[in-house]
């Protein structure tokens, strides 16, 4: 029995966008589902027991194919889900598609990839009973991006620029940035805040000073395009990058989690079978750490809509988000959590602090205790990977 990544038919249209990841507007979940079988790796044969039963469960992406899944691919296509005793749907996102109102449905998949900050907000309002089980992501992929003669190298320099952001709830960090300078920023107040799409042609086009992009991903978009001045691709010297994570910025937040439904977990066997996909899951990373190239050619092969050379940038990029990892993968950082309740709550996002219930650890640590090899990434060291015009 294979795994199988469904498309939403719904989606057709939007293969043309350039996607980020963080989600779009709200929406139903779409009604009709296209699912493309891969071919069944050796791996499968060999790790699945003949005559076992097998469960199927459903993974709802953040995204169209990317990259940024390049681990739920692998443990697809290697065998690793159904090594345990899983056959995985995996559902793409996209920019019509909430994935985390998608993942919160009573009838919804059981698996969901989604932010920390927008699952909580959902929870703050008692519109989900997520639970995130497995912290994937140990860093913030986002930045902002601005050509170098801007000189904006804080978020004190957006005073009086037009700062592009994406709505939906993936600006929460550009806001935070904002409201911790001296004096505190506003947006419309201060600087003008610019709704961009999910791609950088505002930036490239001098339309706005500064340009949120995920590092793996829209920052790649403008290293992949030509400077009409020079005739060459931009290079990284061409621009300022603020990164969320520097401790003189200080607002990262949480961003990819496997999440599962509170209600769901508490059923009979499905902690098991959490800890099972769990398990898979993160052979499927450990995999894309030791065999970025090996991940990138799965990706493609899952529909990805940007190049094989975005693709190894991206891969190139996940990776570092992930490892190193302290104290194993998906572990949570209990002190980029704590931040991440607290600039919602200081943004007015939350009414209050997350609950003990918003998250949990032991169904990771479970399903690292039966992974033979190094689930903390302690020697990881970042590849390079060279840029392709147009990420072809």
């Amino acid at each position: 029995m294979k795994s199988r990544f469904g498309l939403w038919t719904a989606l057709a249209v939007a293969g043309s966008l350039v996607g980020a990841c963080g989600g779009a507007a709200p929406t139903t979940a779409p009604t009709a589902l296209n699912s493309v079988a891969p071919p069944t790796p050796a791996a499968s044969v060999a790790g699945s027991t003949p005559g076992a039963a097998i469960t199927t469960v459903s993974l709802q992406l953040q995204w169209e194919p990317q990259a940024q899944f390049a681990g739920y691919f692998a443990a697809d296509r290697e065998g690793f889900y159904l090594a345990q005793g899983l056959n995985v749907n995996l559902i793409a996102g996209g920019p019509t598609v909430d994935n985390q109102t998608v993942g919160s449905d009573p009838n919804g998949p059981e698996f969901t990839i989604a932010w920390v900050p927008k699952v909580l907000v959902l929870r703050d309002k008692a519109q989900s009973d997520l639970v995130d089980i497995a912290q994937v992501f140990q860093r913030s992929g986002t930045r902002e991006v601005s050509w170098k003669d801007s000189n904006i190298s804080s978020p004190a320099d957006w005073k009086g620029k037009k700062v592009g952001v994406w709505d939906f709830g993936n600006d929460y960090e550009v806001i935070a940035a904002a409201r911790k300078q001296t004096p505190p920023l506003e947006a419309n107040k201060d600087y003008t805040r610019v709704i961009q799409p999910f791609d950088m042609s505002l930036l490239l086009n001098k339309q706005i000073d500064t340009a949120e992009g995920m590092i793996y991903n829209e920052y790649a978009q403008v290293l992949e395009a030509k400077n009409p001045a020079t005739g060459n691709l931009y290079q990284p010297g061409d621009v300022n990058l603020i990164n969320f994570n520097d401790p003189a910025v200080g607002t990262a937040m949480l961003q990819d989690a496997i999440w599962a439904r509170g209600a769901w977990l508490a059923q009979p066997g499905n902690a098991d079978v959490a800890t099972r996909f769990l398990r898979a899951s993160f052979q499927g990373w450990i995999f894309c750490r030791d065999n970025p190239a090996k991940c990138v050619q799965y990706t493609t092969q899952a529909g990805s809509t940007l190049g094989a050379g975005h693709q190894a940038w991206m891969m190139n990029e996940i990776n570092p988000l992930i490892w190193p990892s302290a104290n194993g993968i998906g572990d949570m950082p209990k002190a980029t959590w704590d931040q991440t309740n607290q600039i919602a709550l200081d943004a007015k996002l939350l009414t209050k602090a997350a609950d003990a219930t918003a998250y949990r650890t032991d169904l990771a640590q479970a399903a690292r205790t039966g992974i033979t090899g190094d689930v903390n990434g302690t020697s990881f060291q970042k590849g390079t990977v060279q840029v392709t015009p147009g990420g072809n």
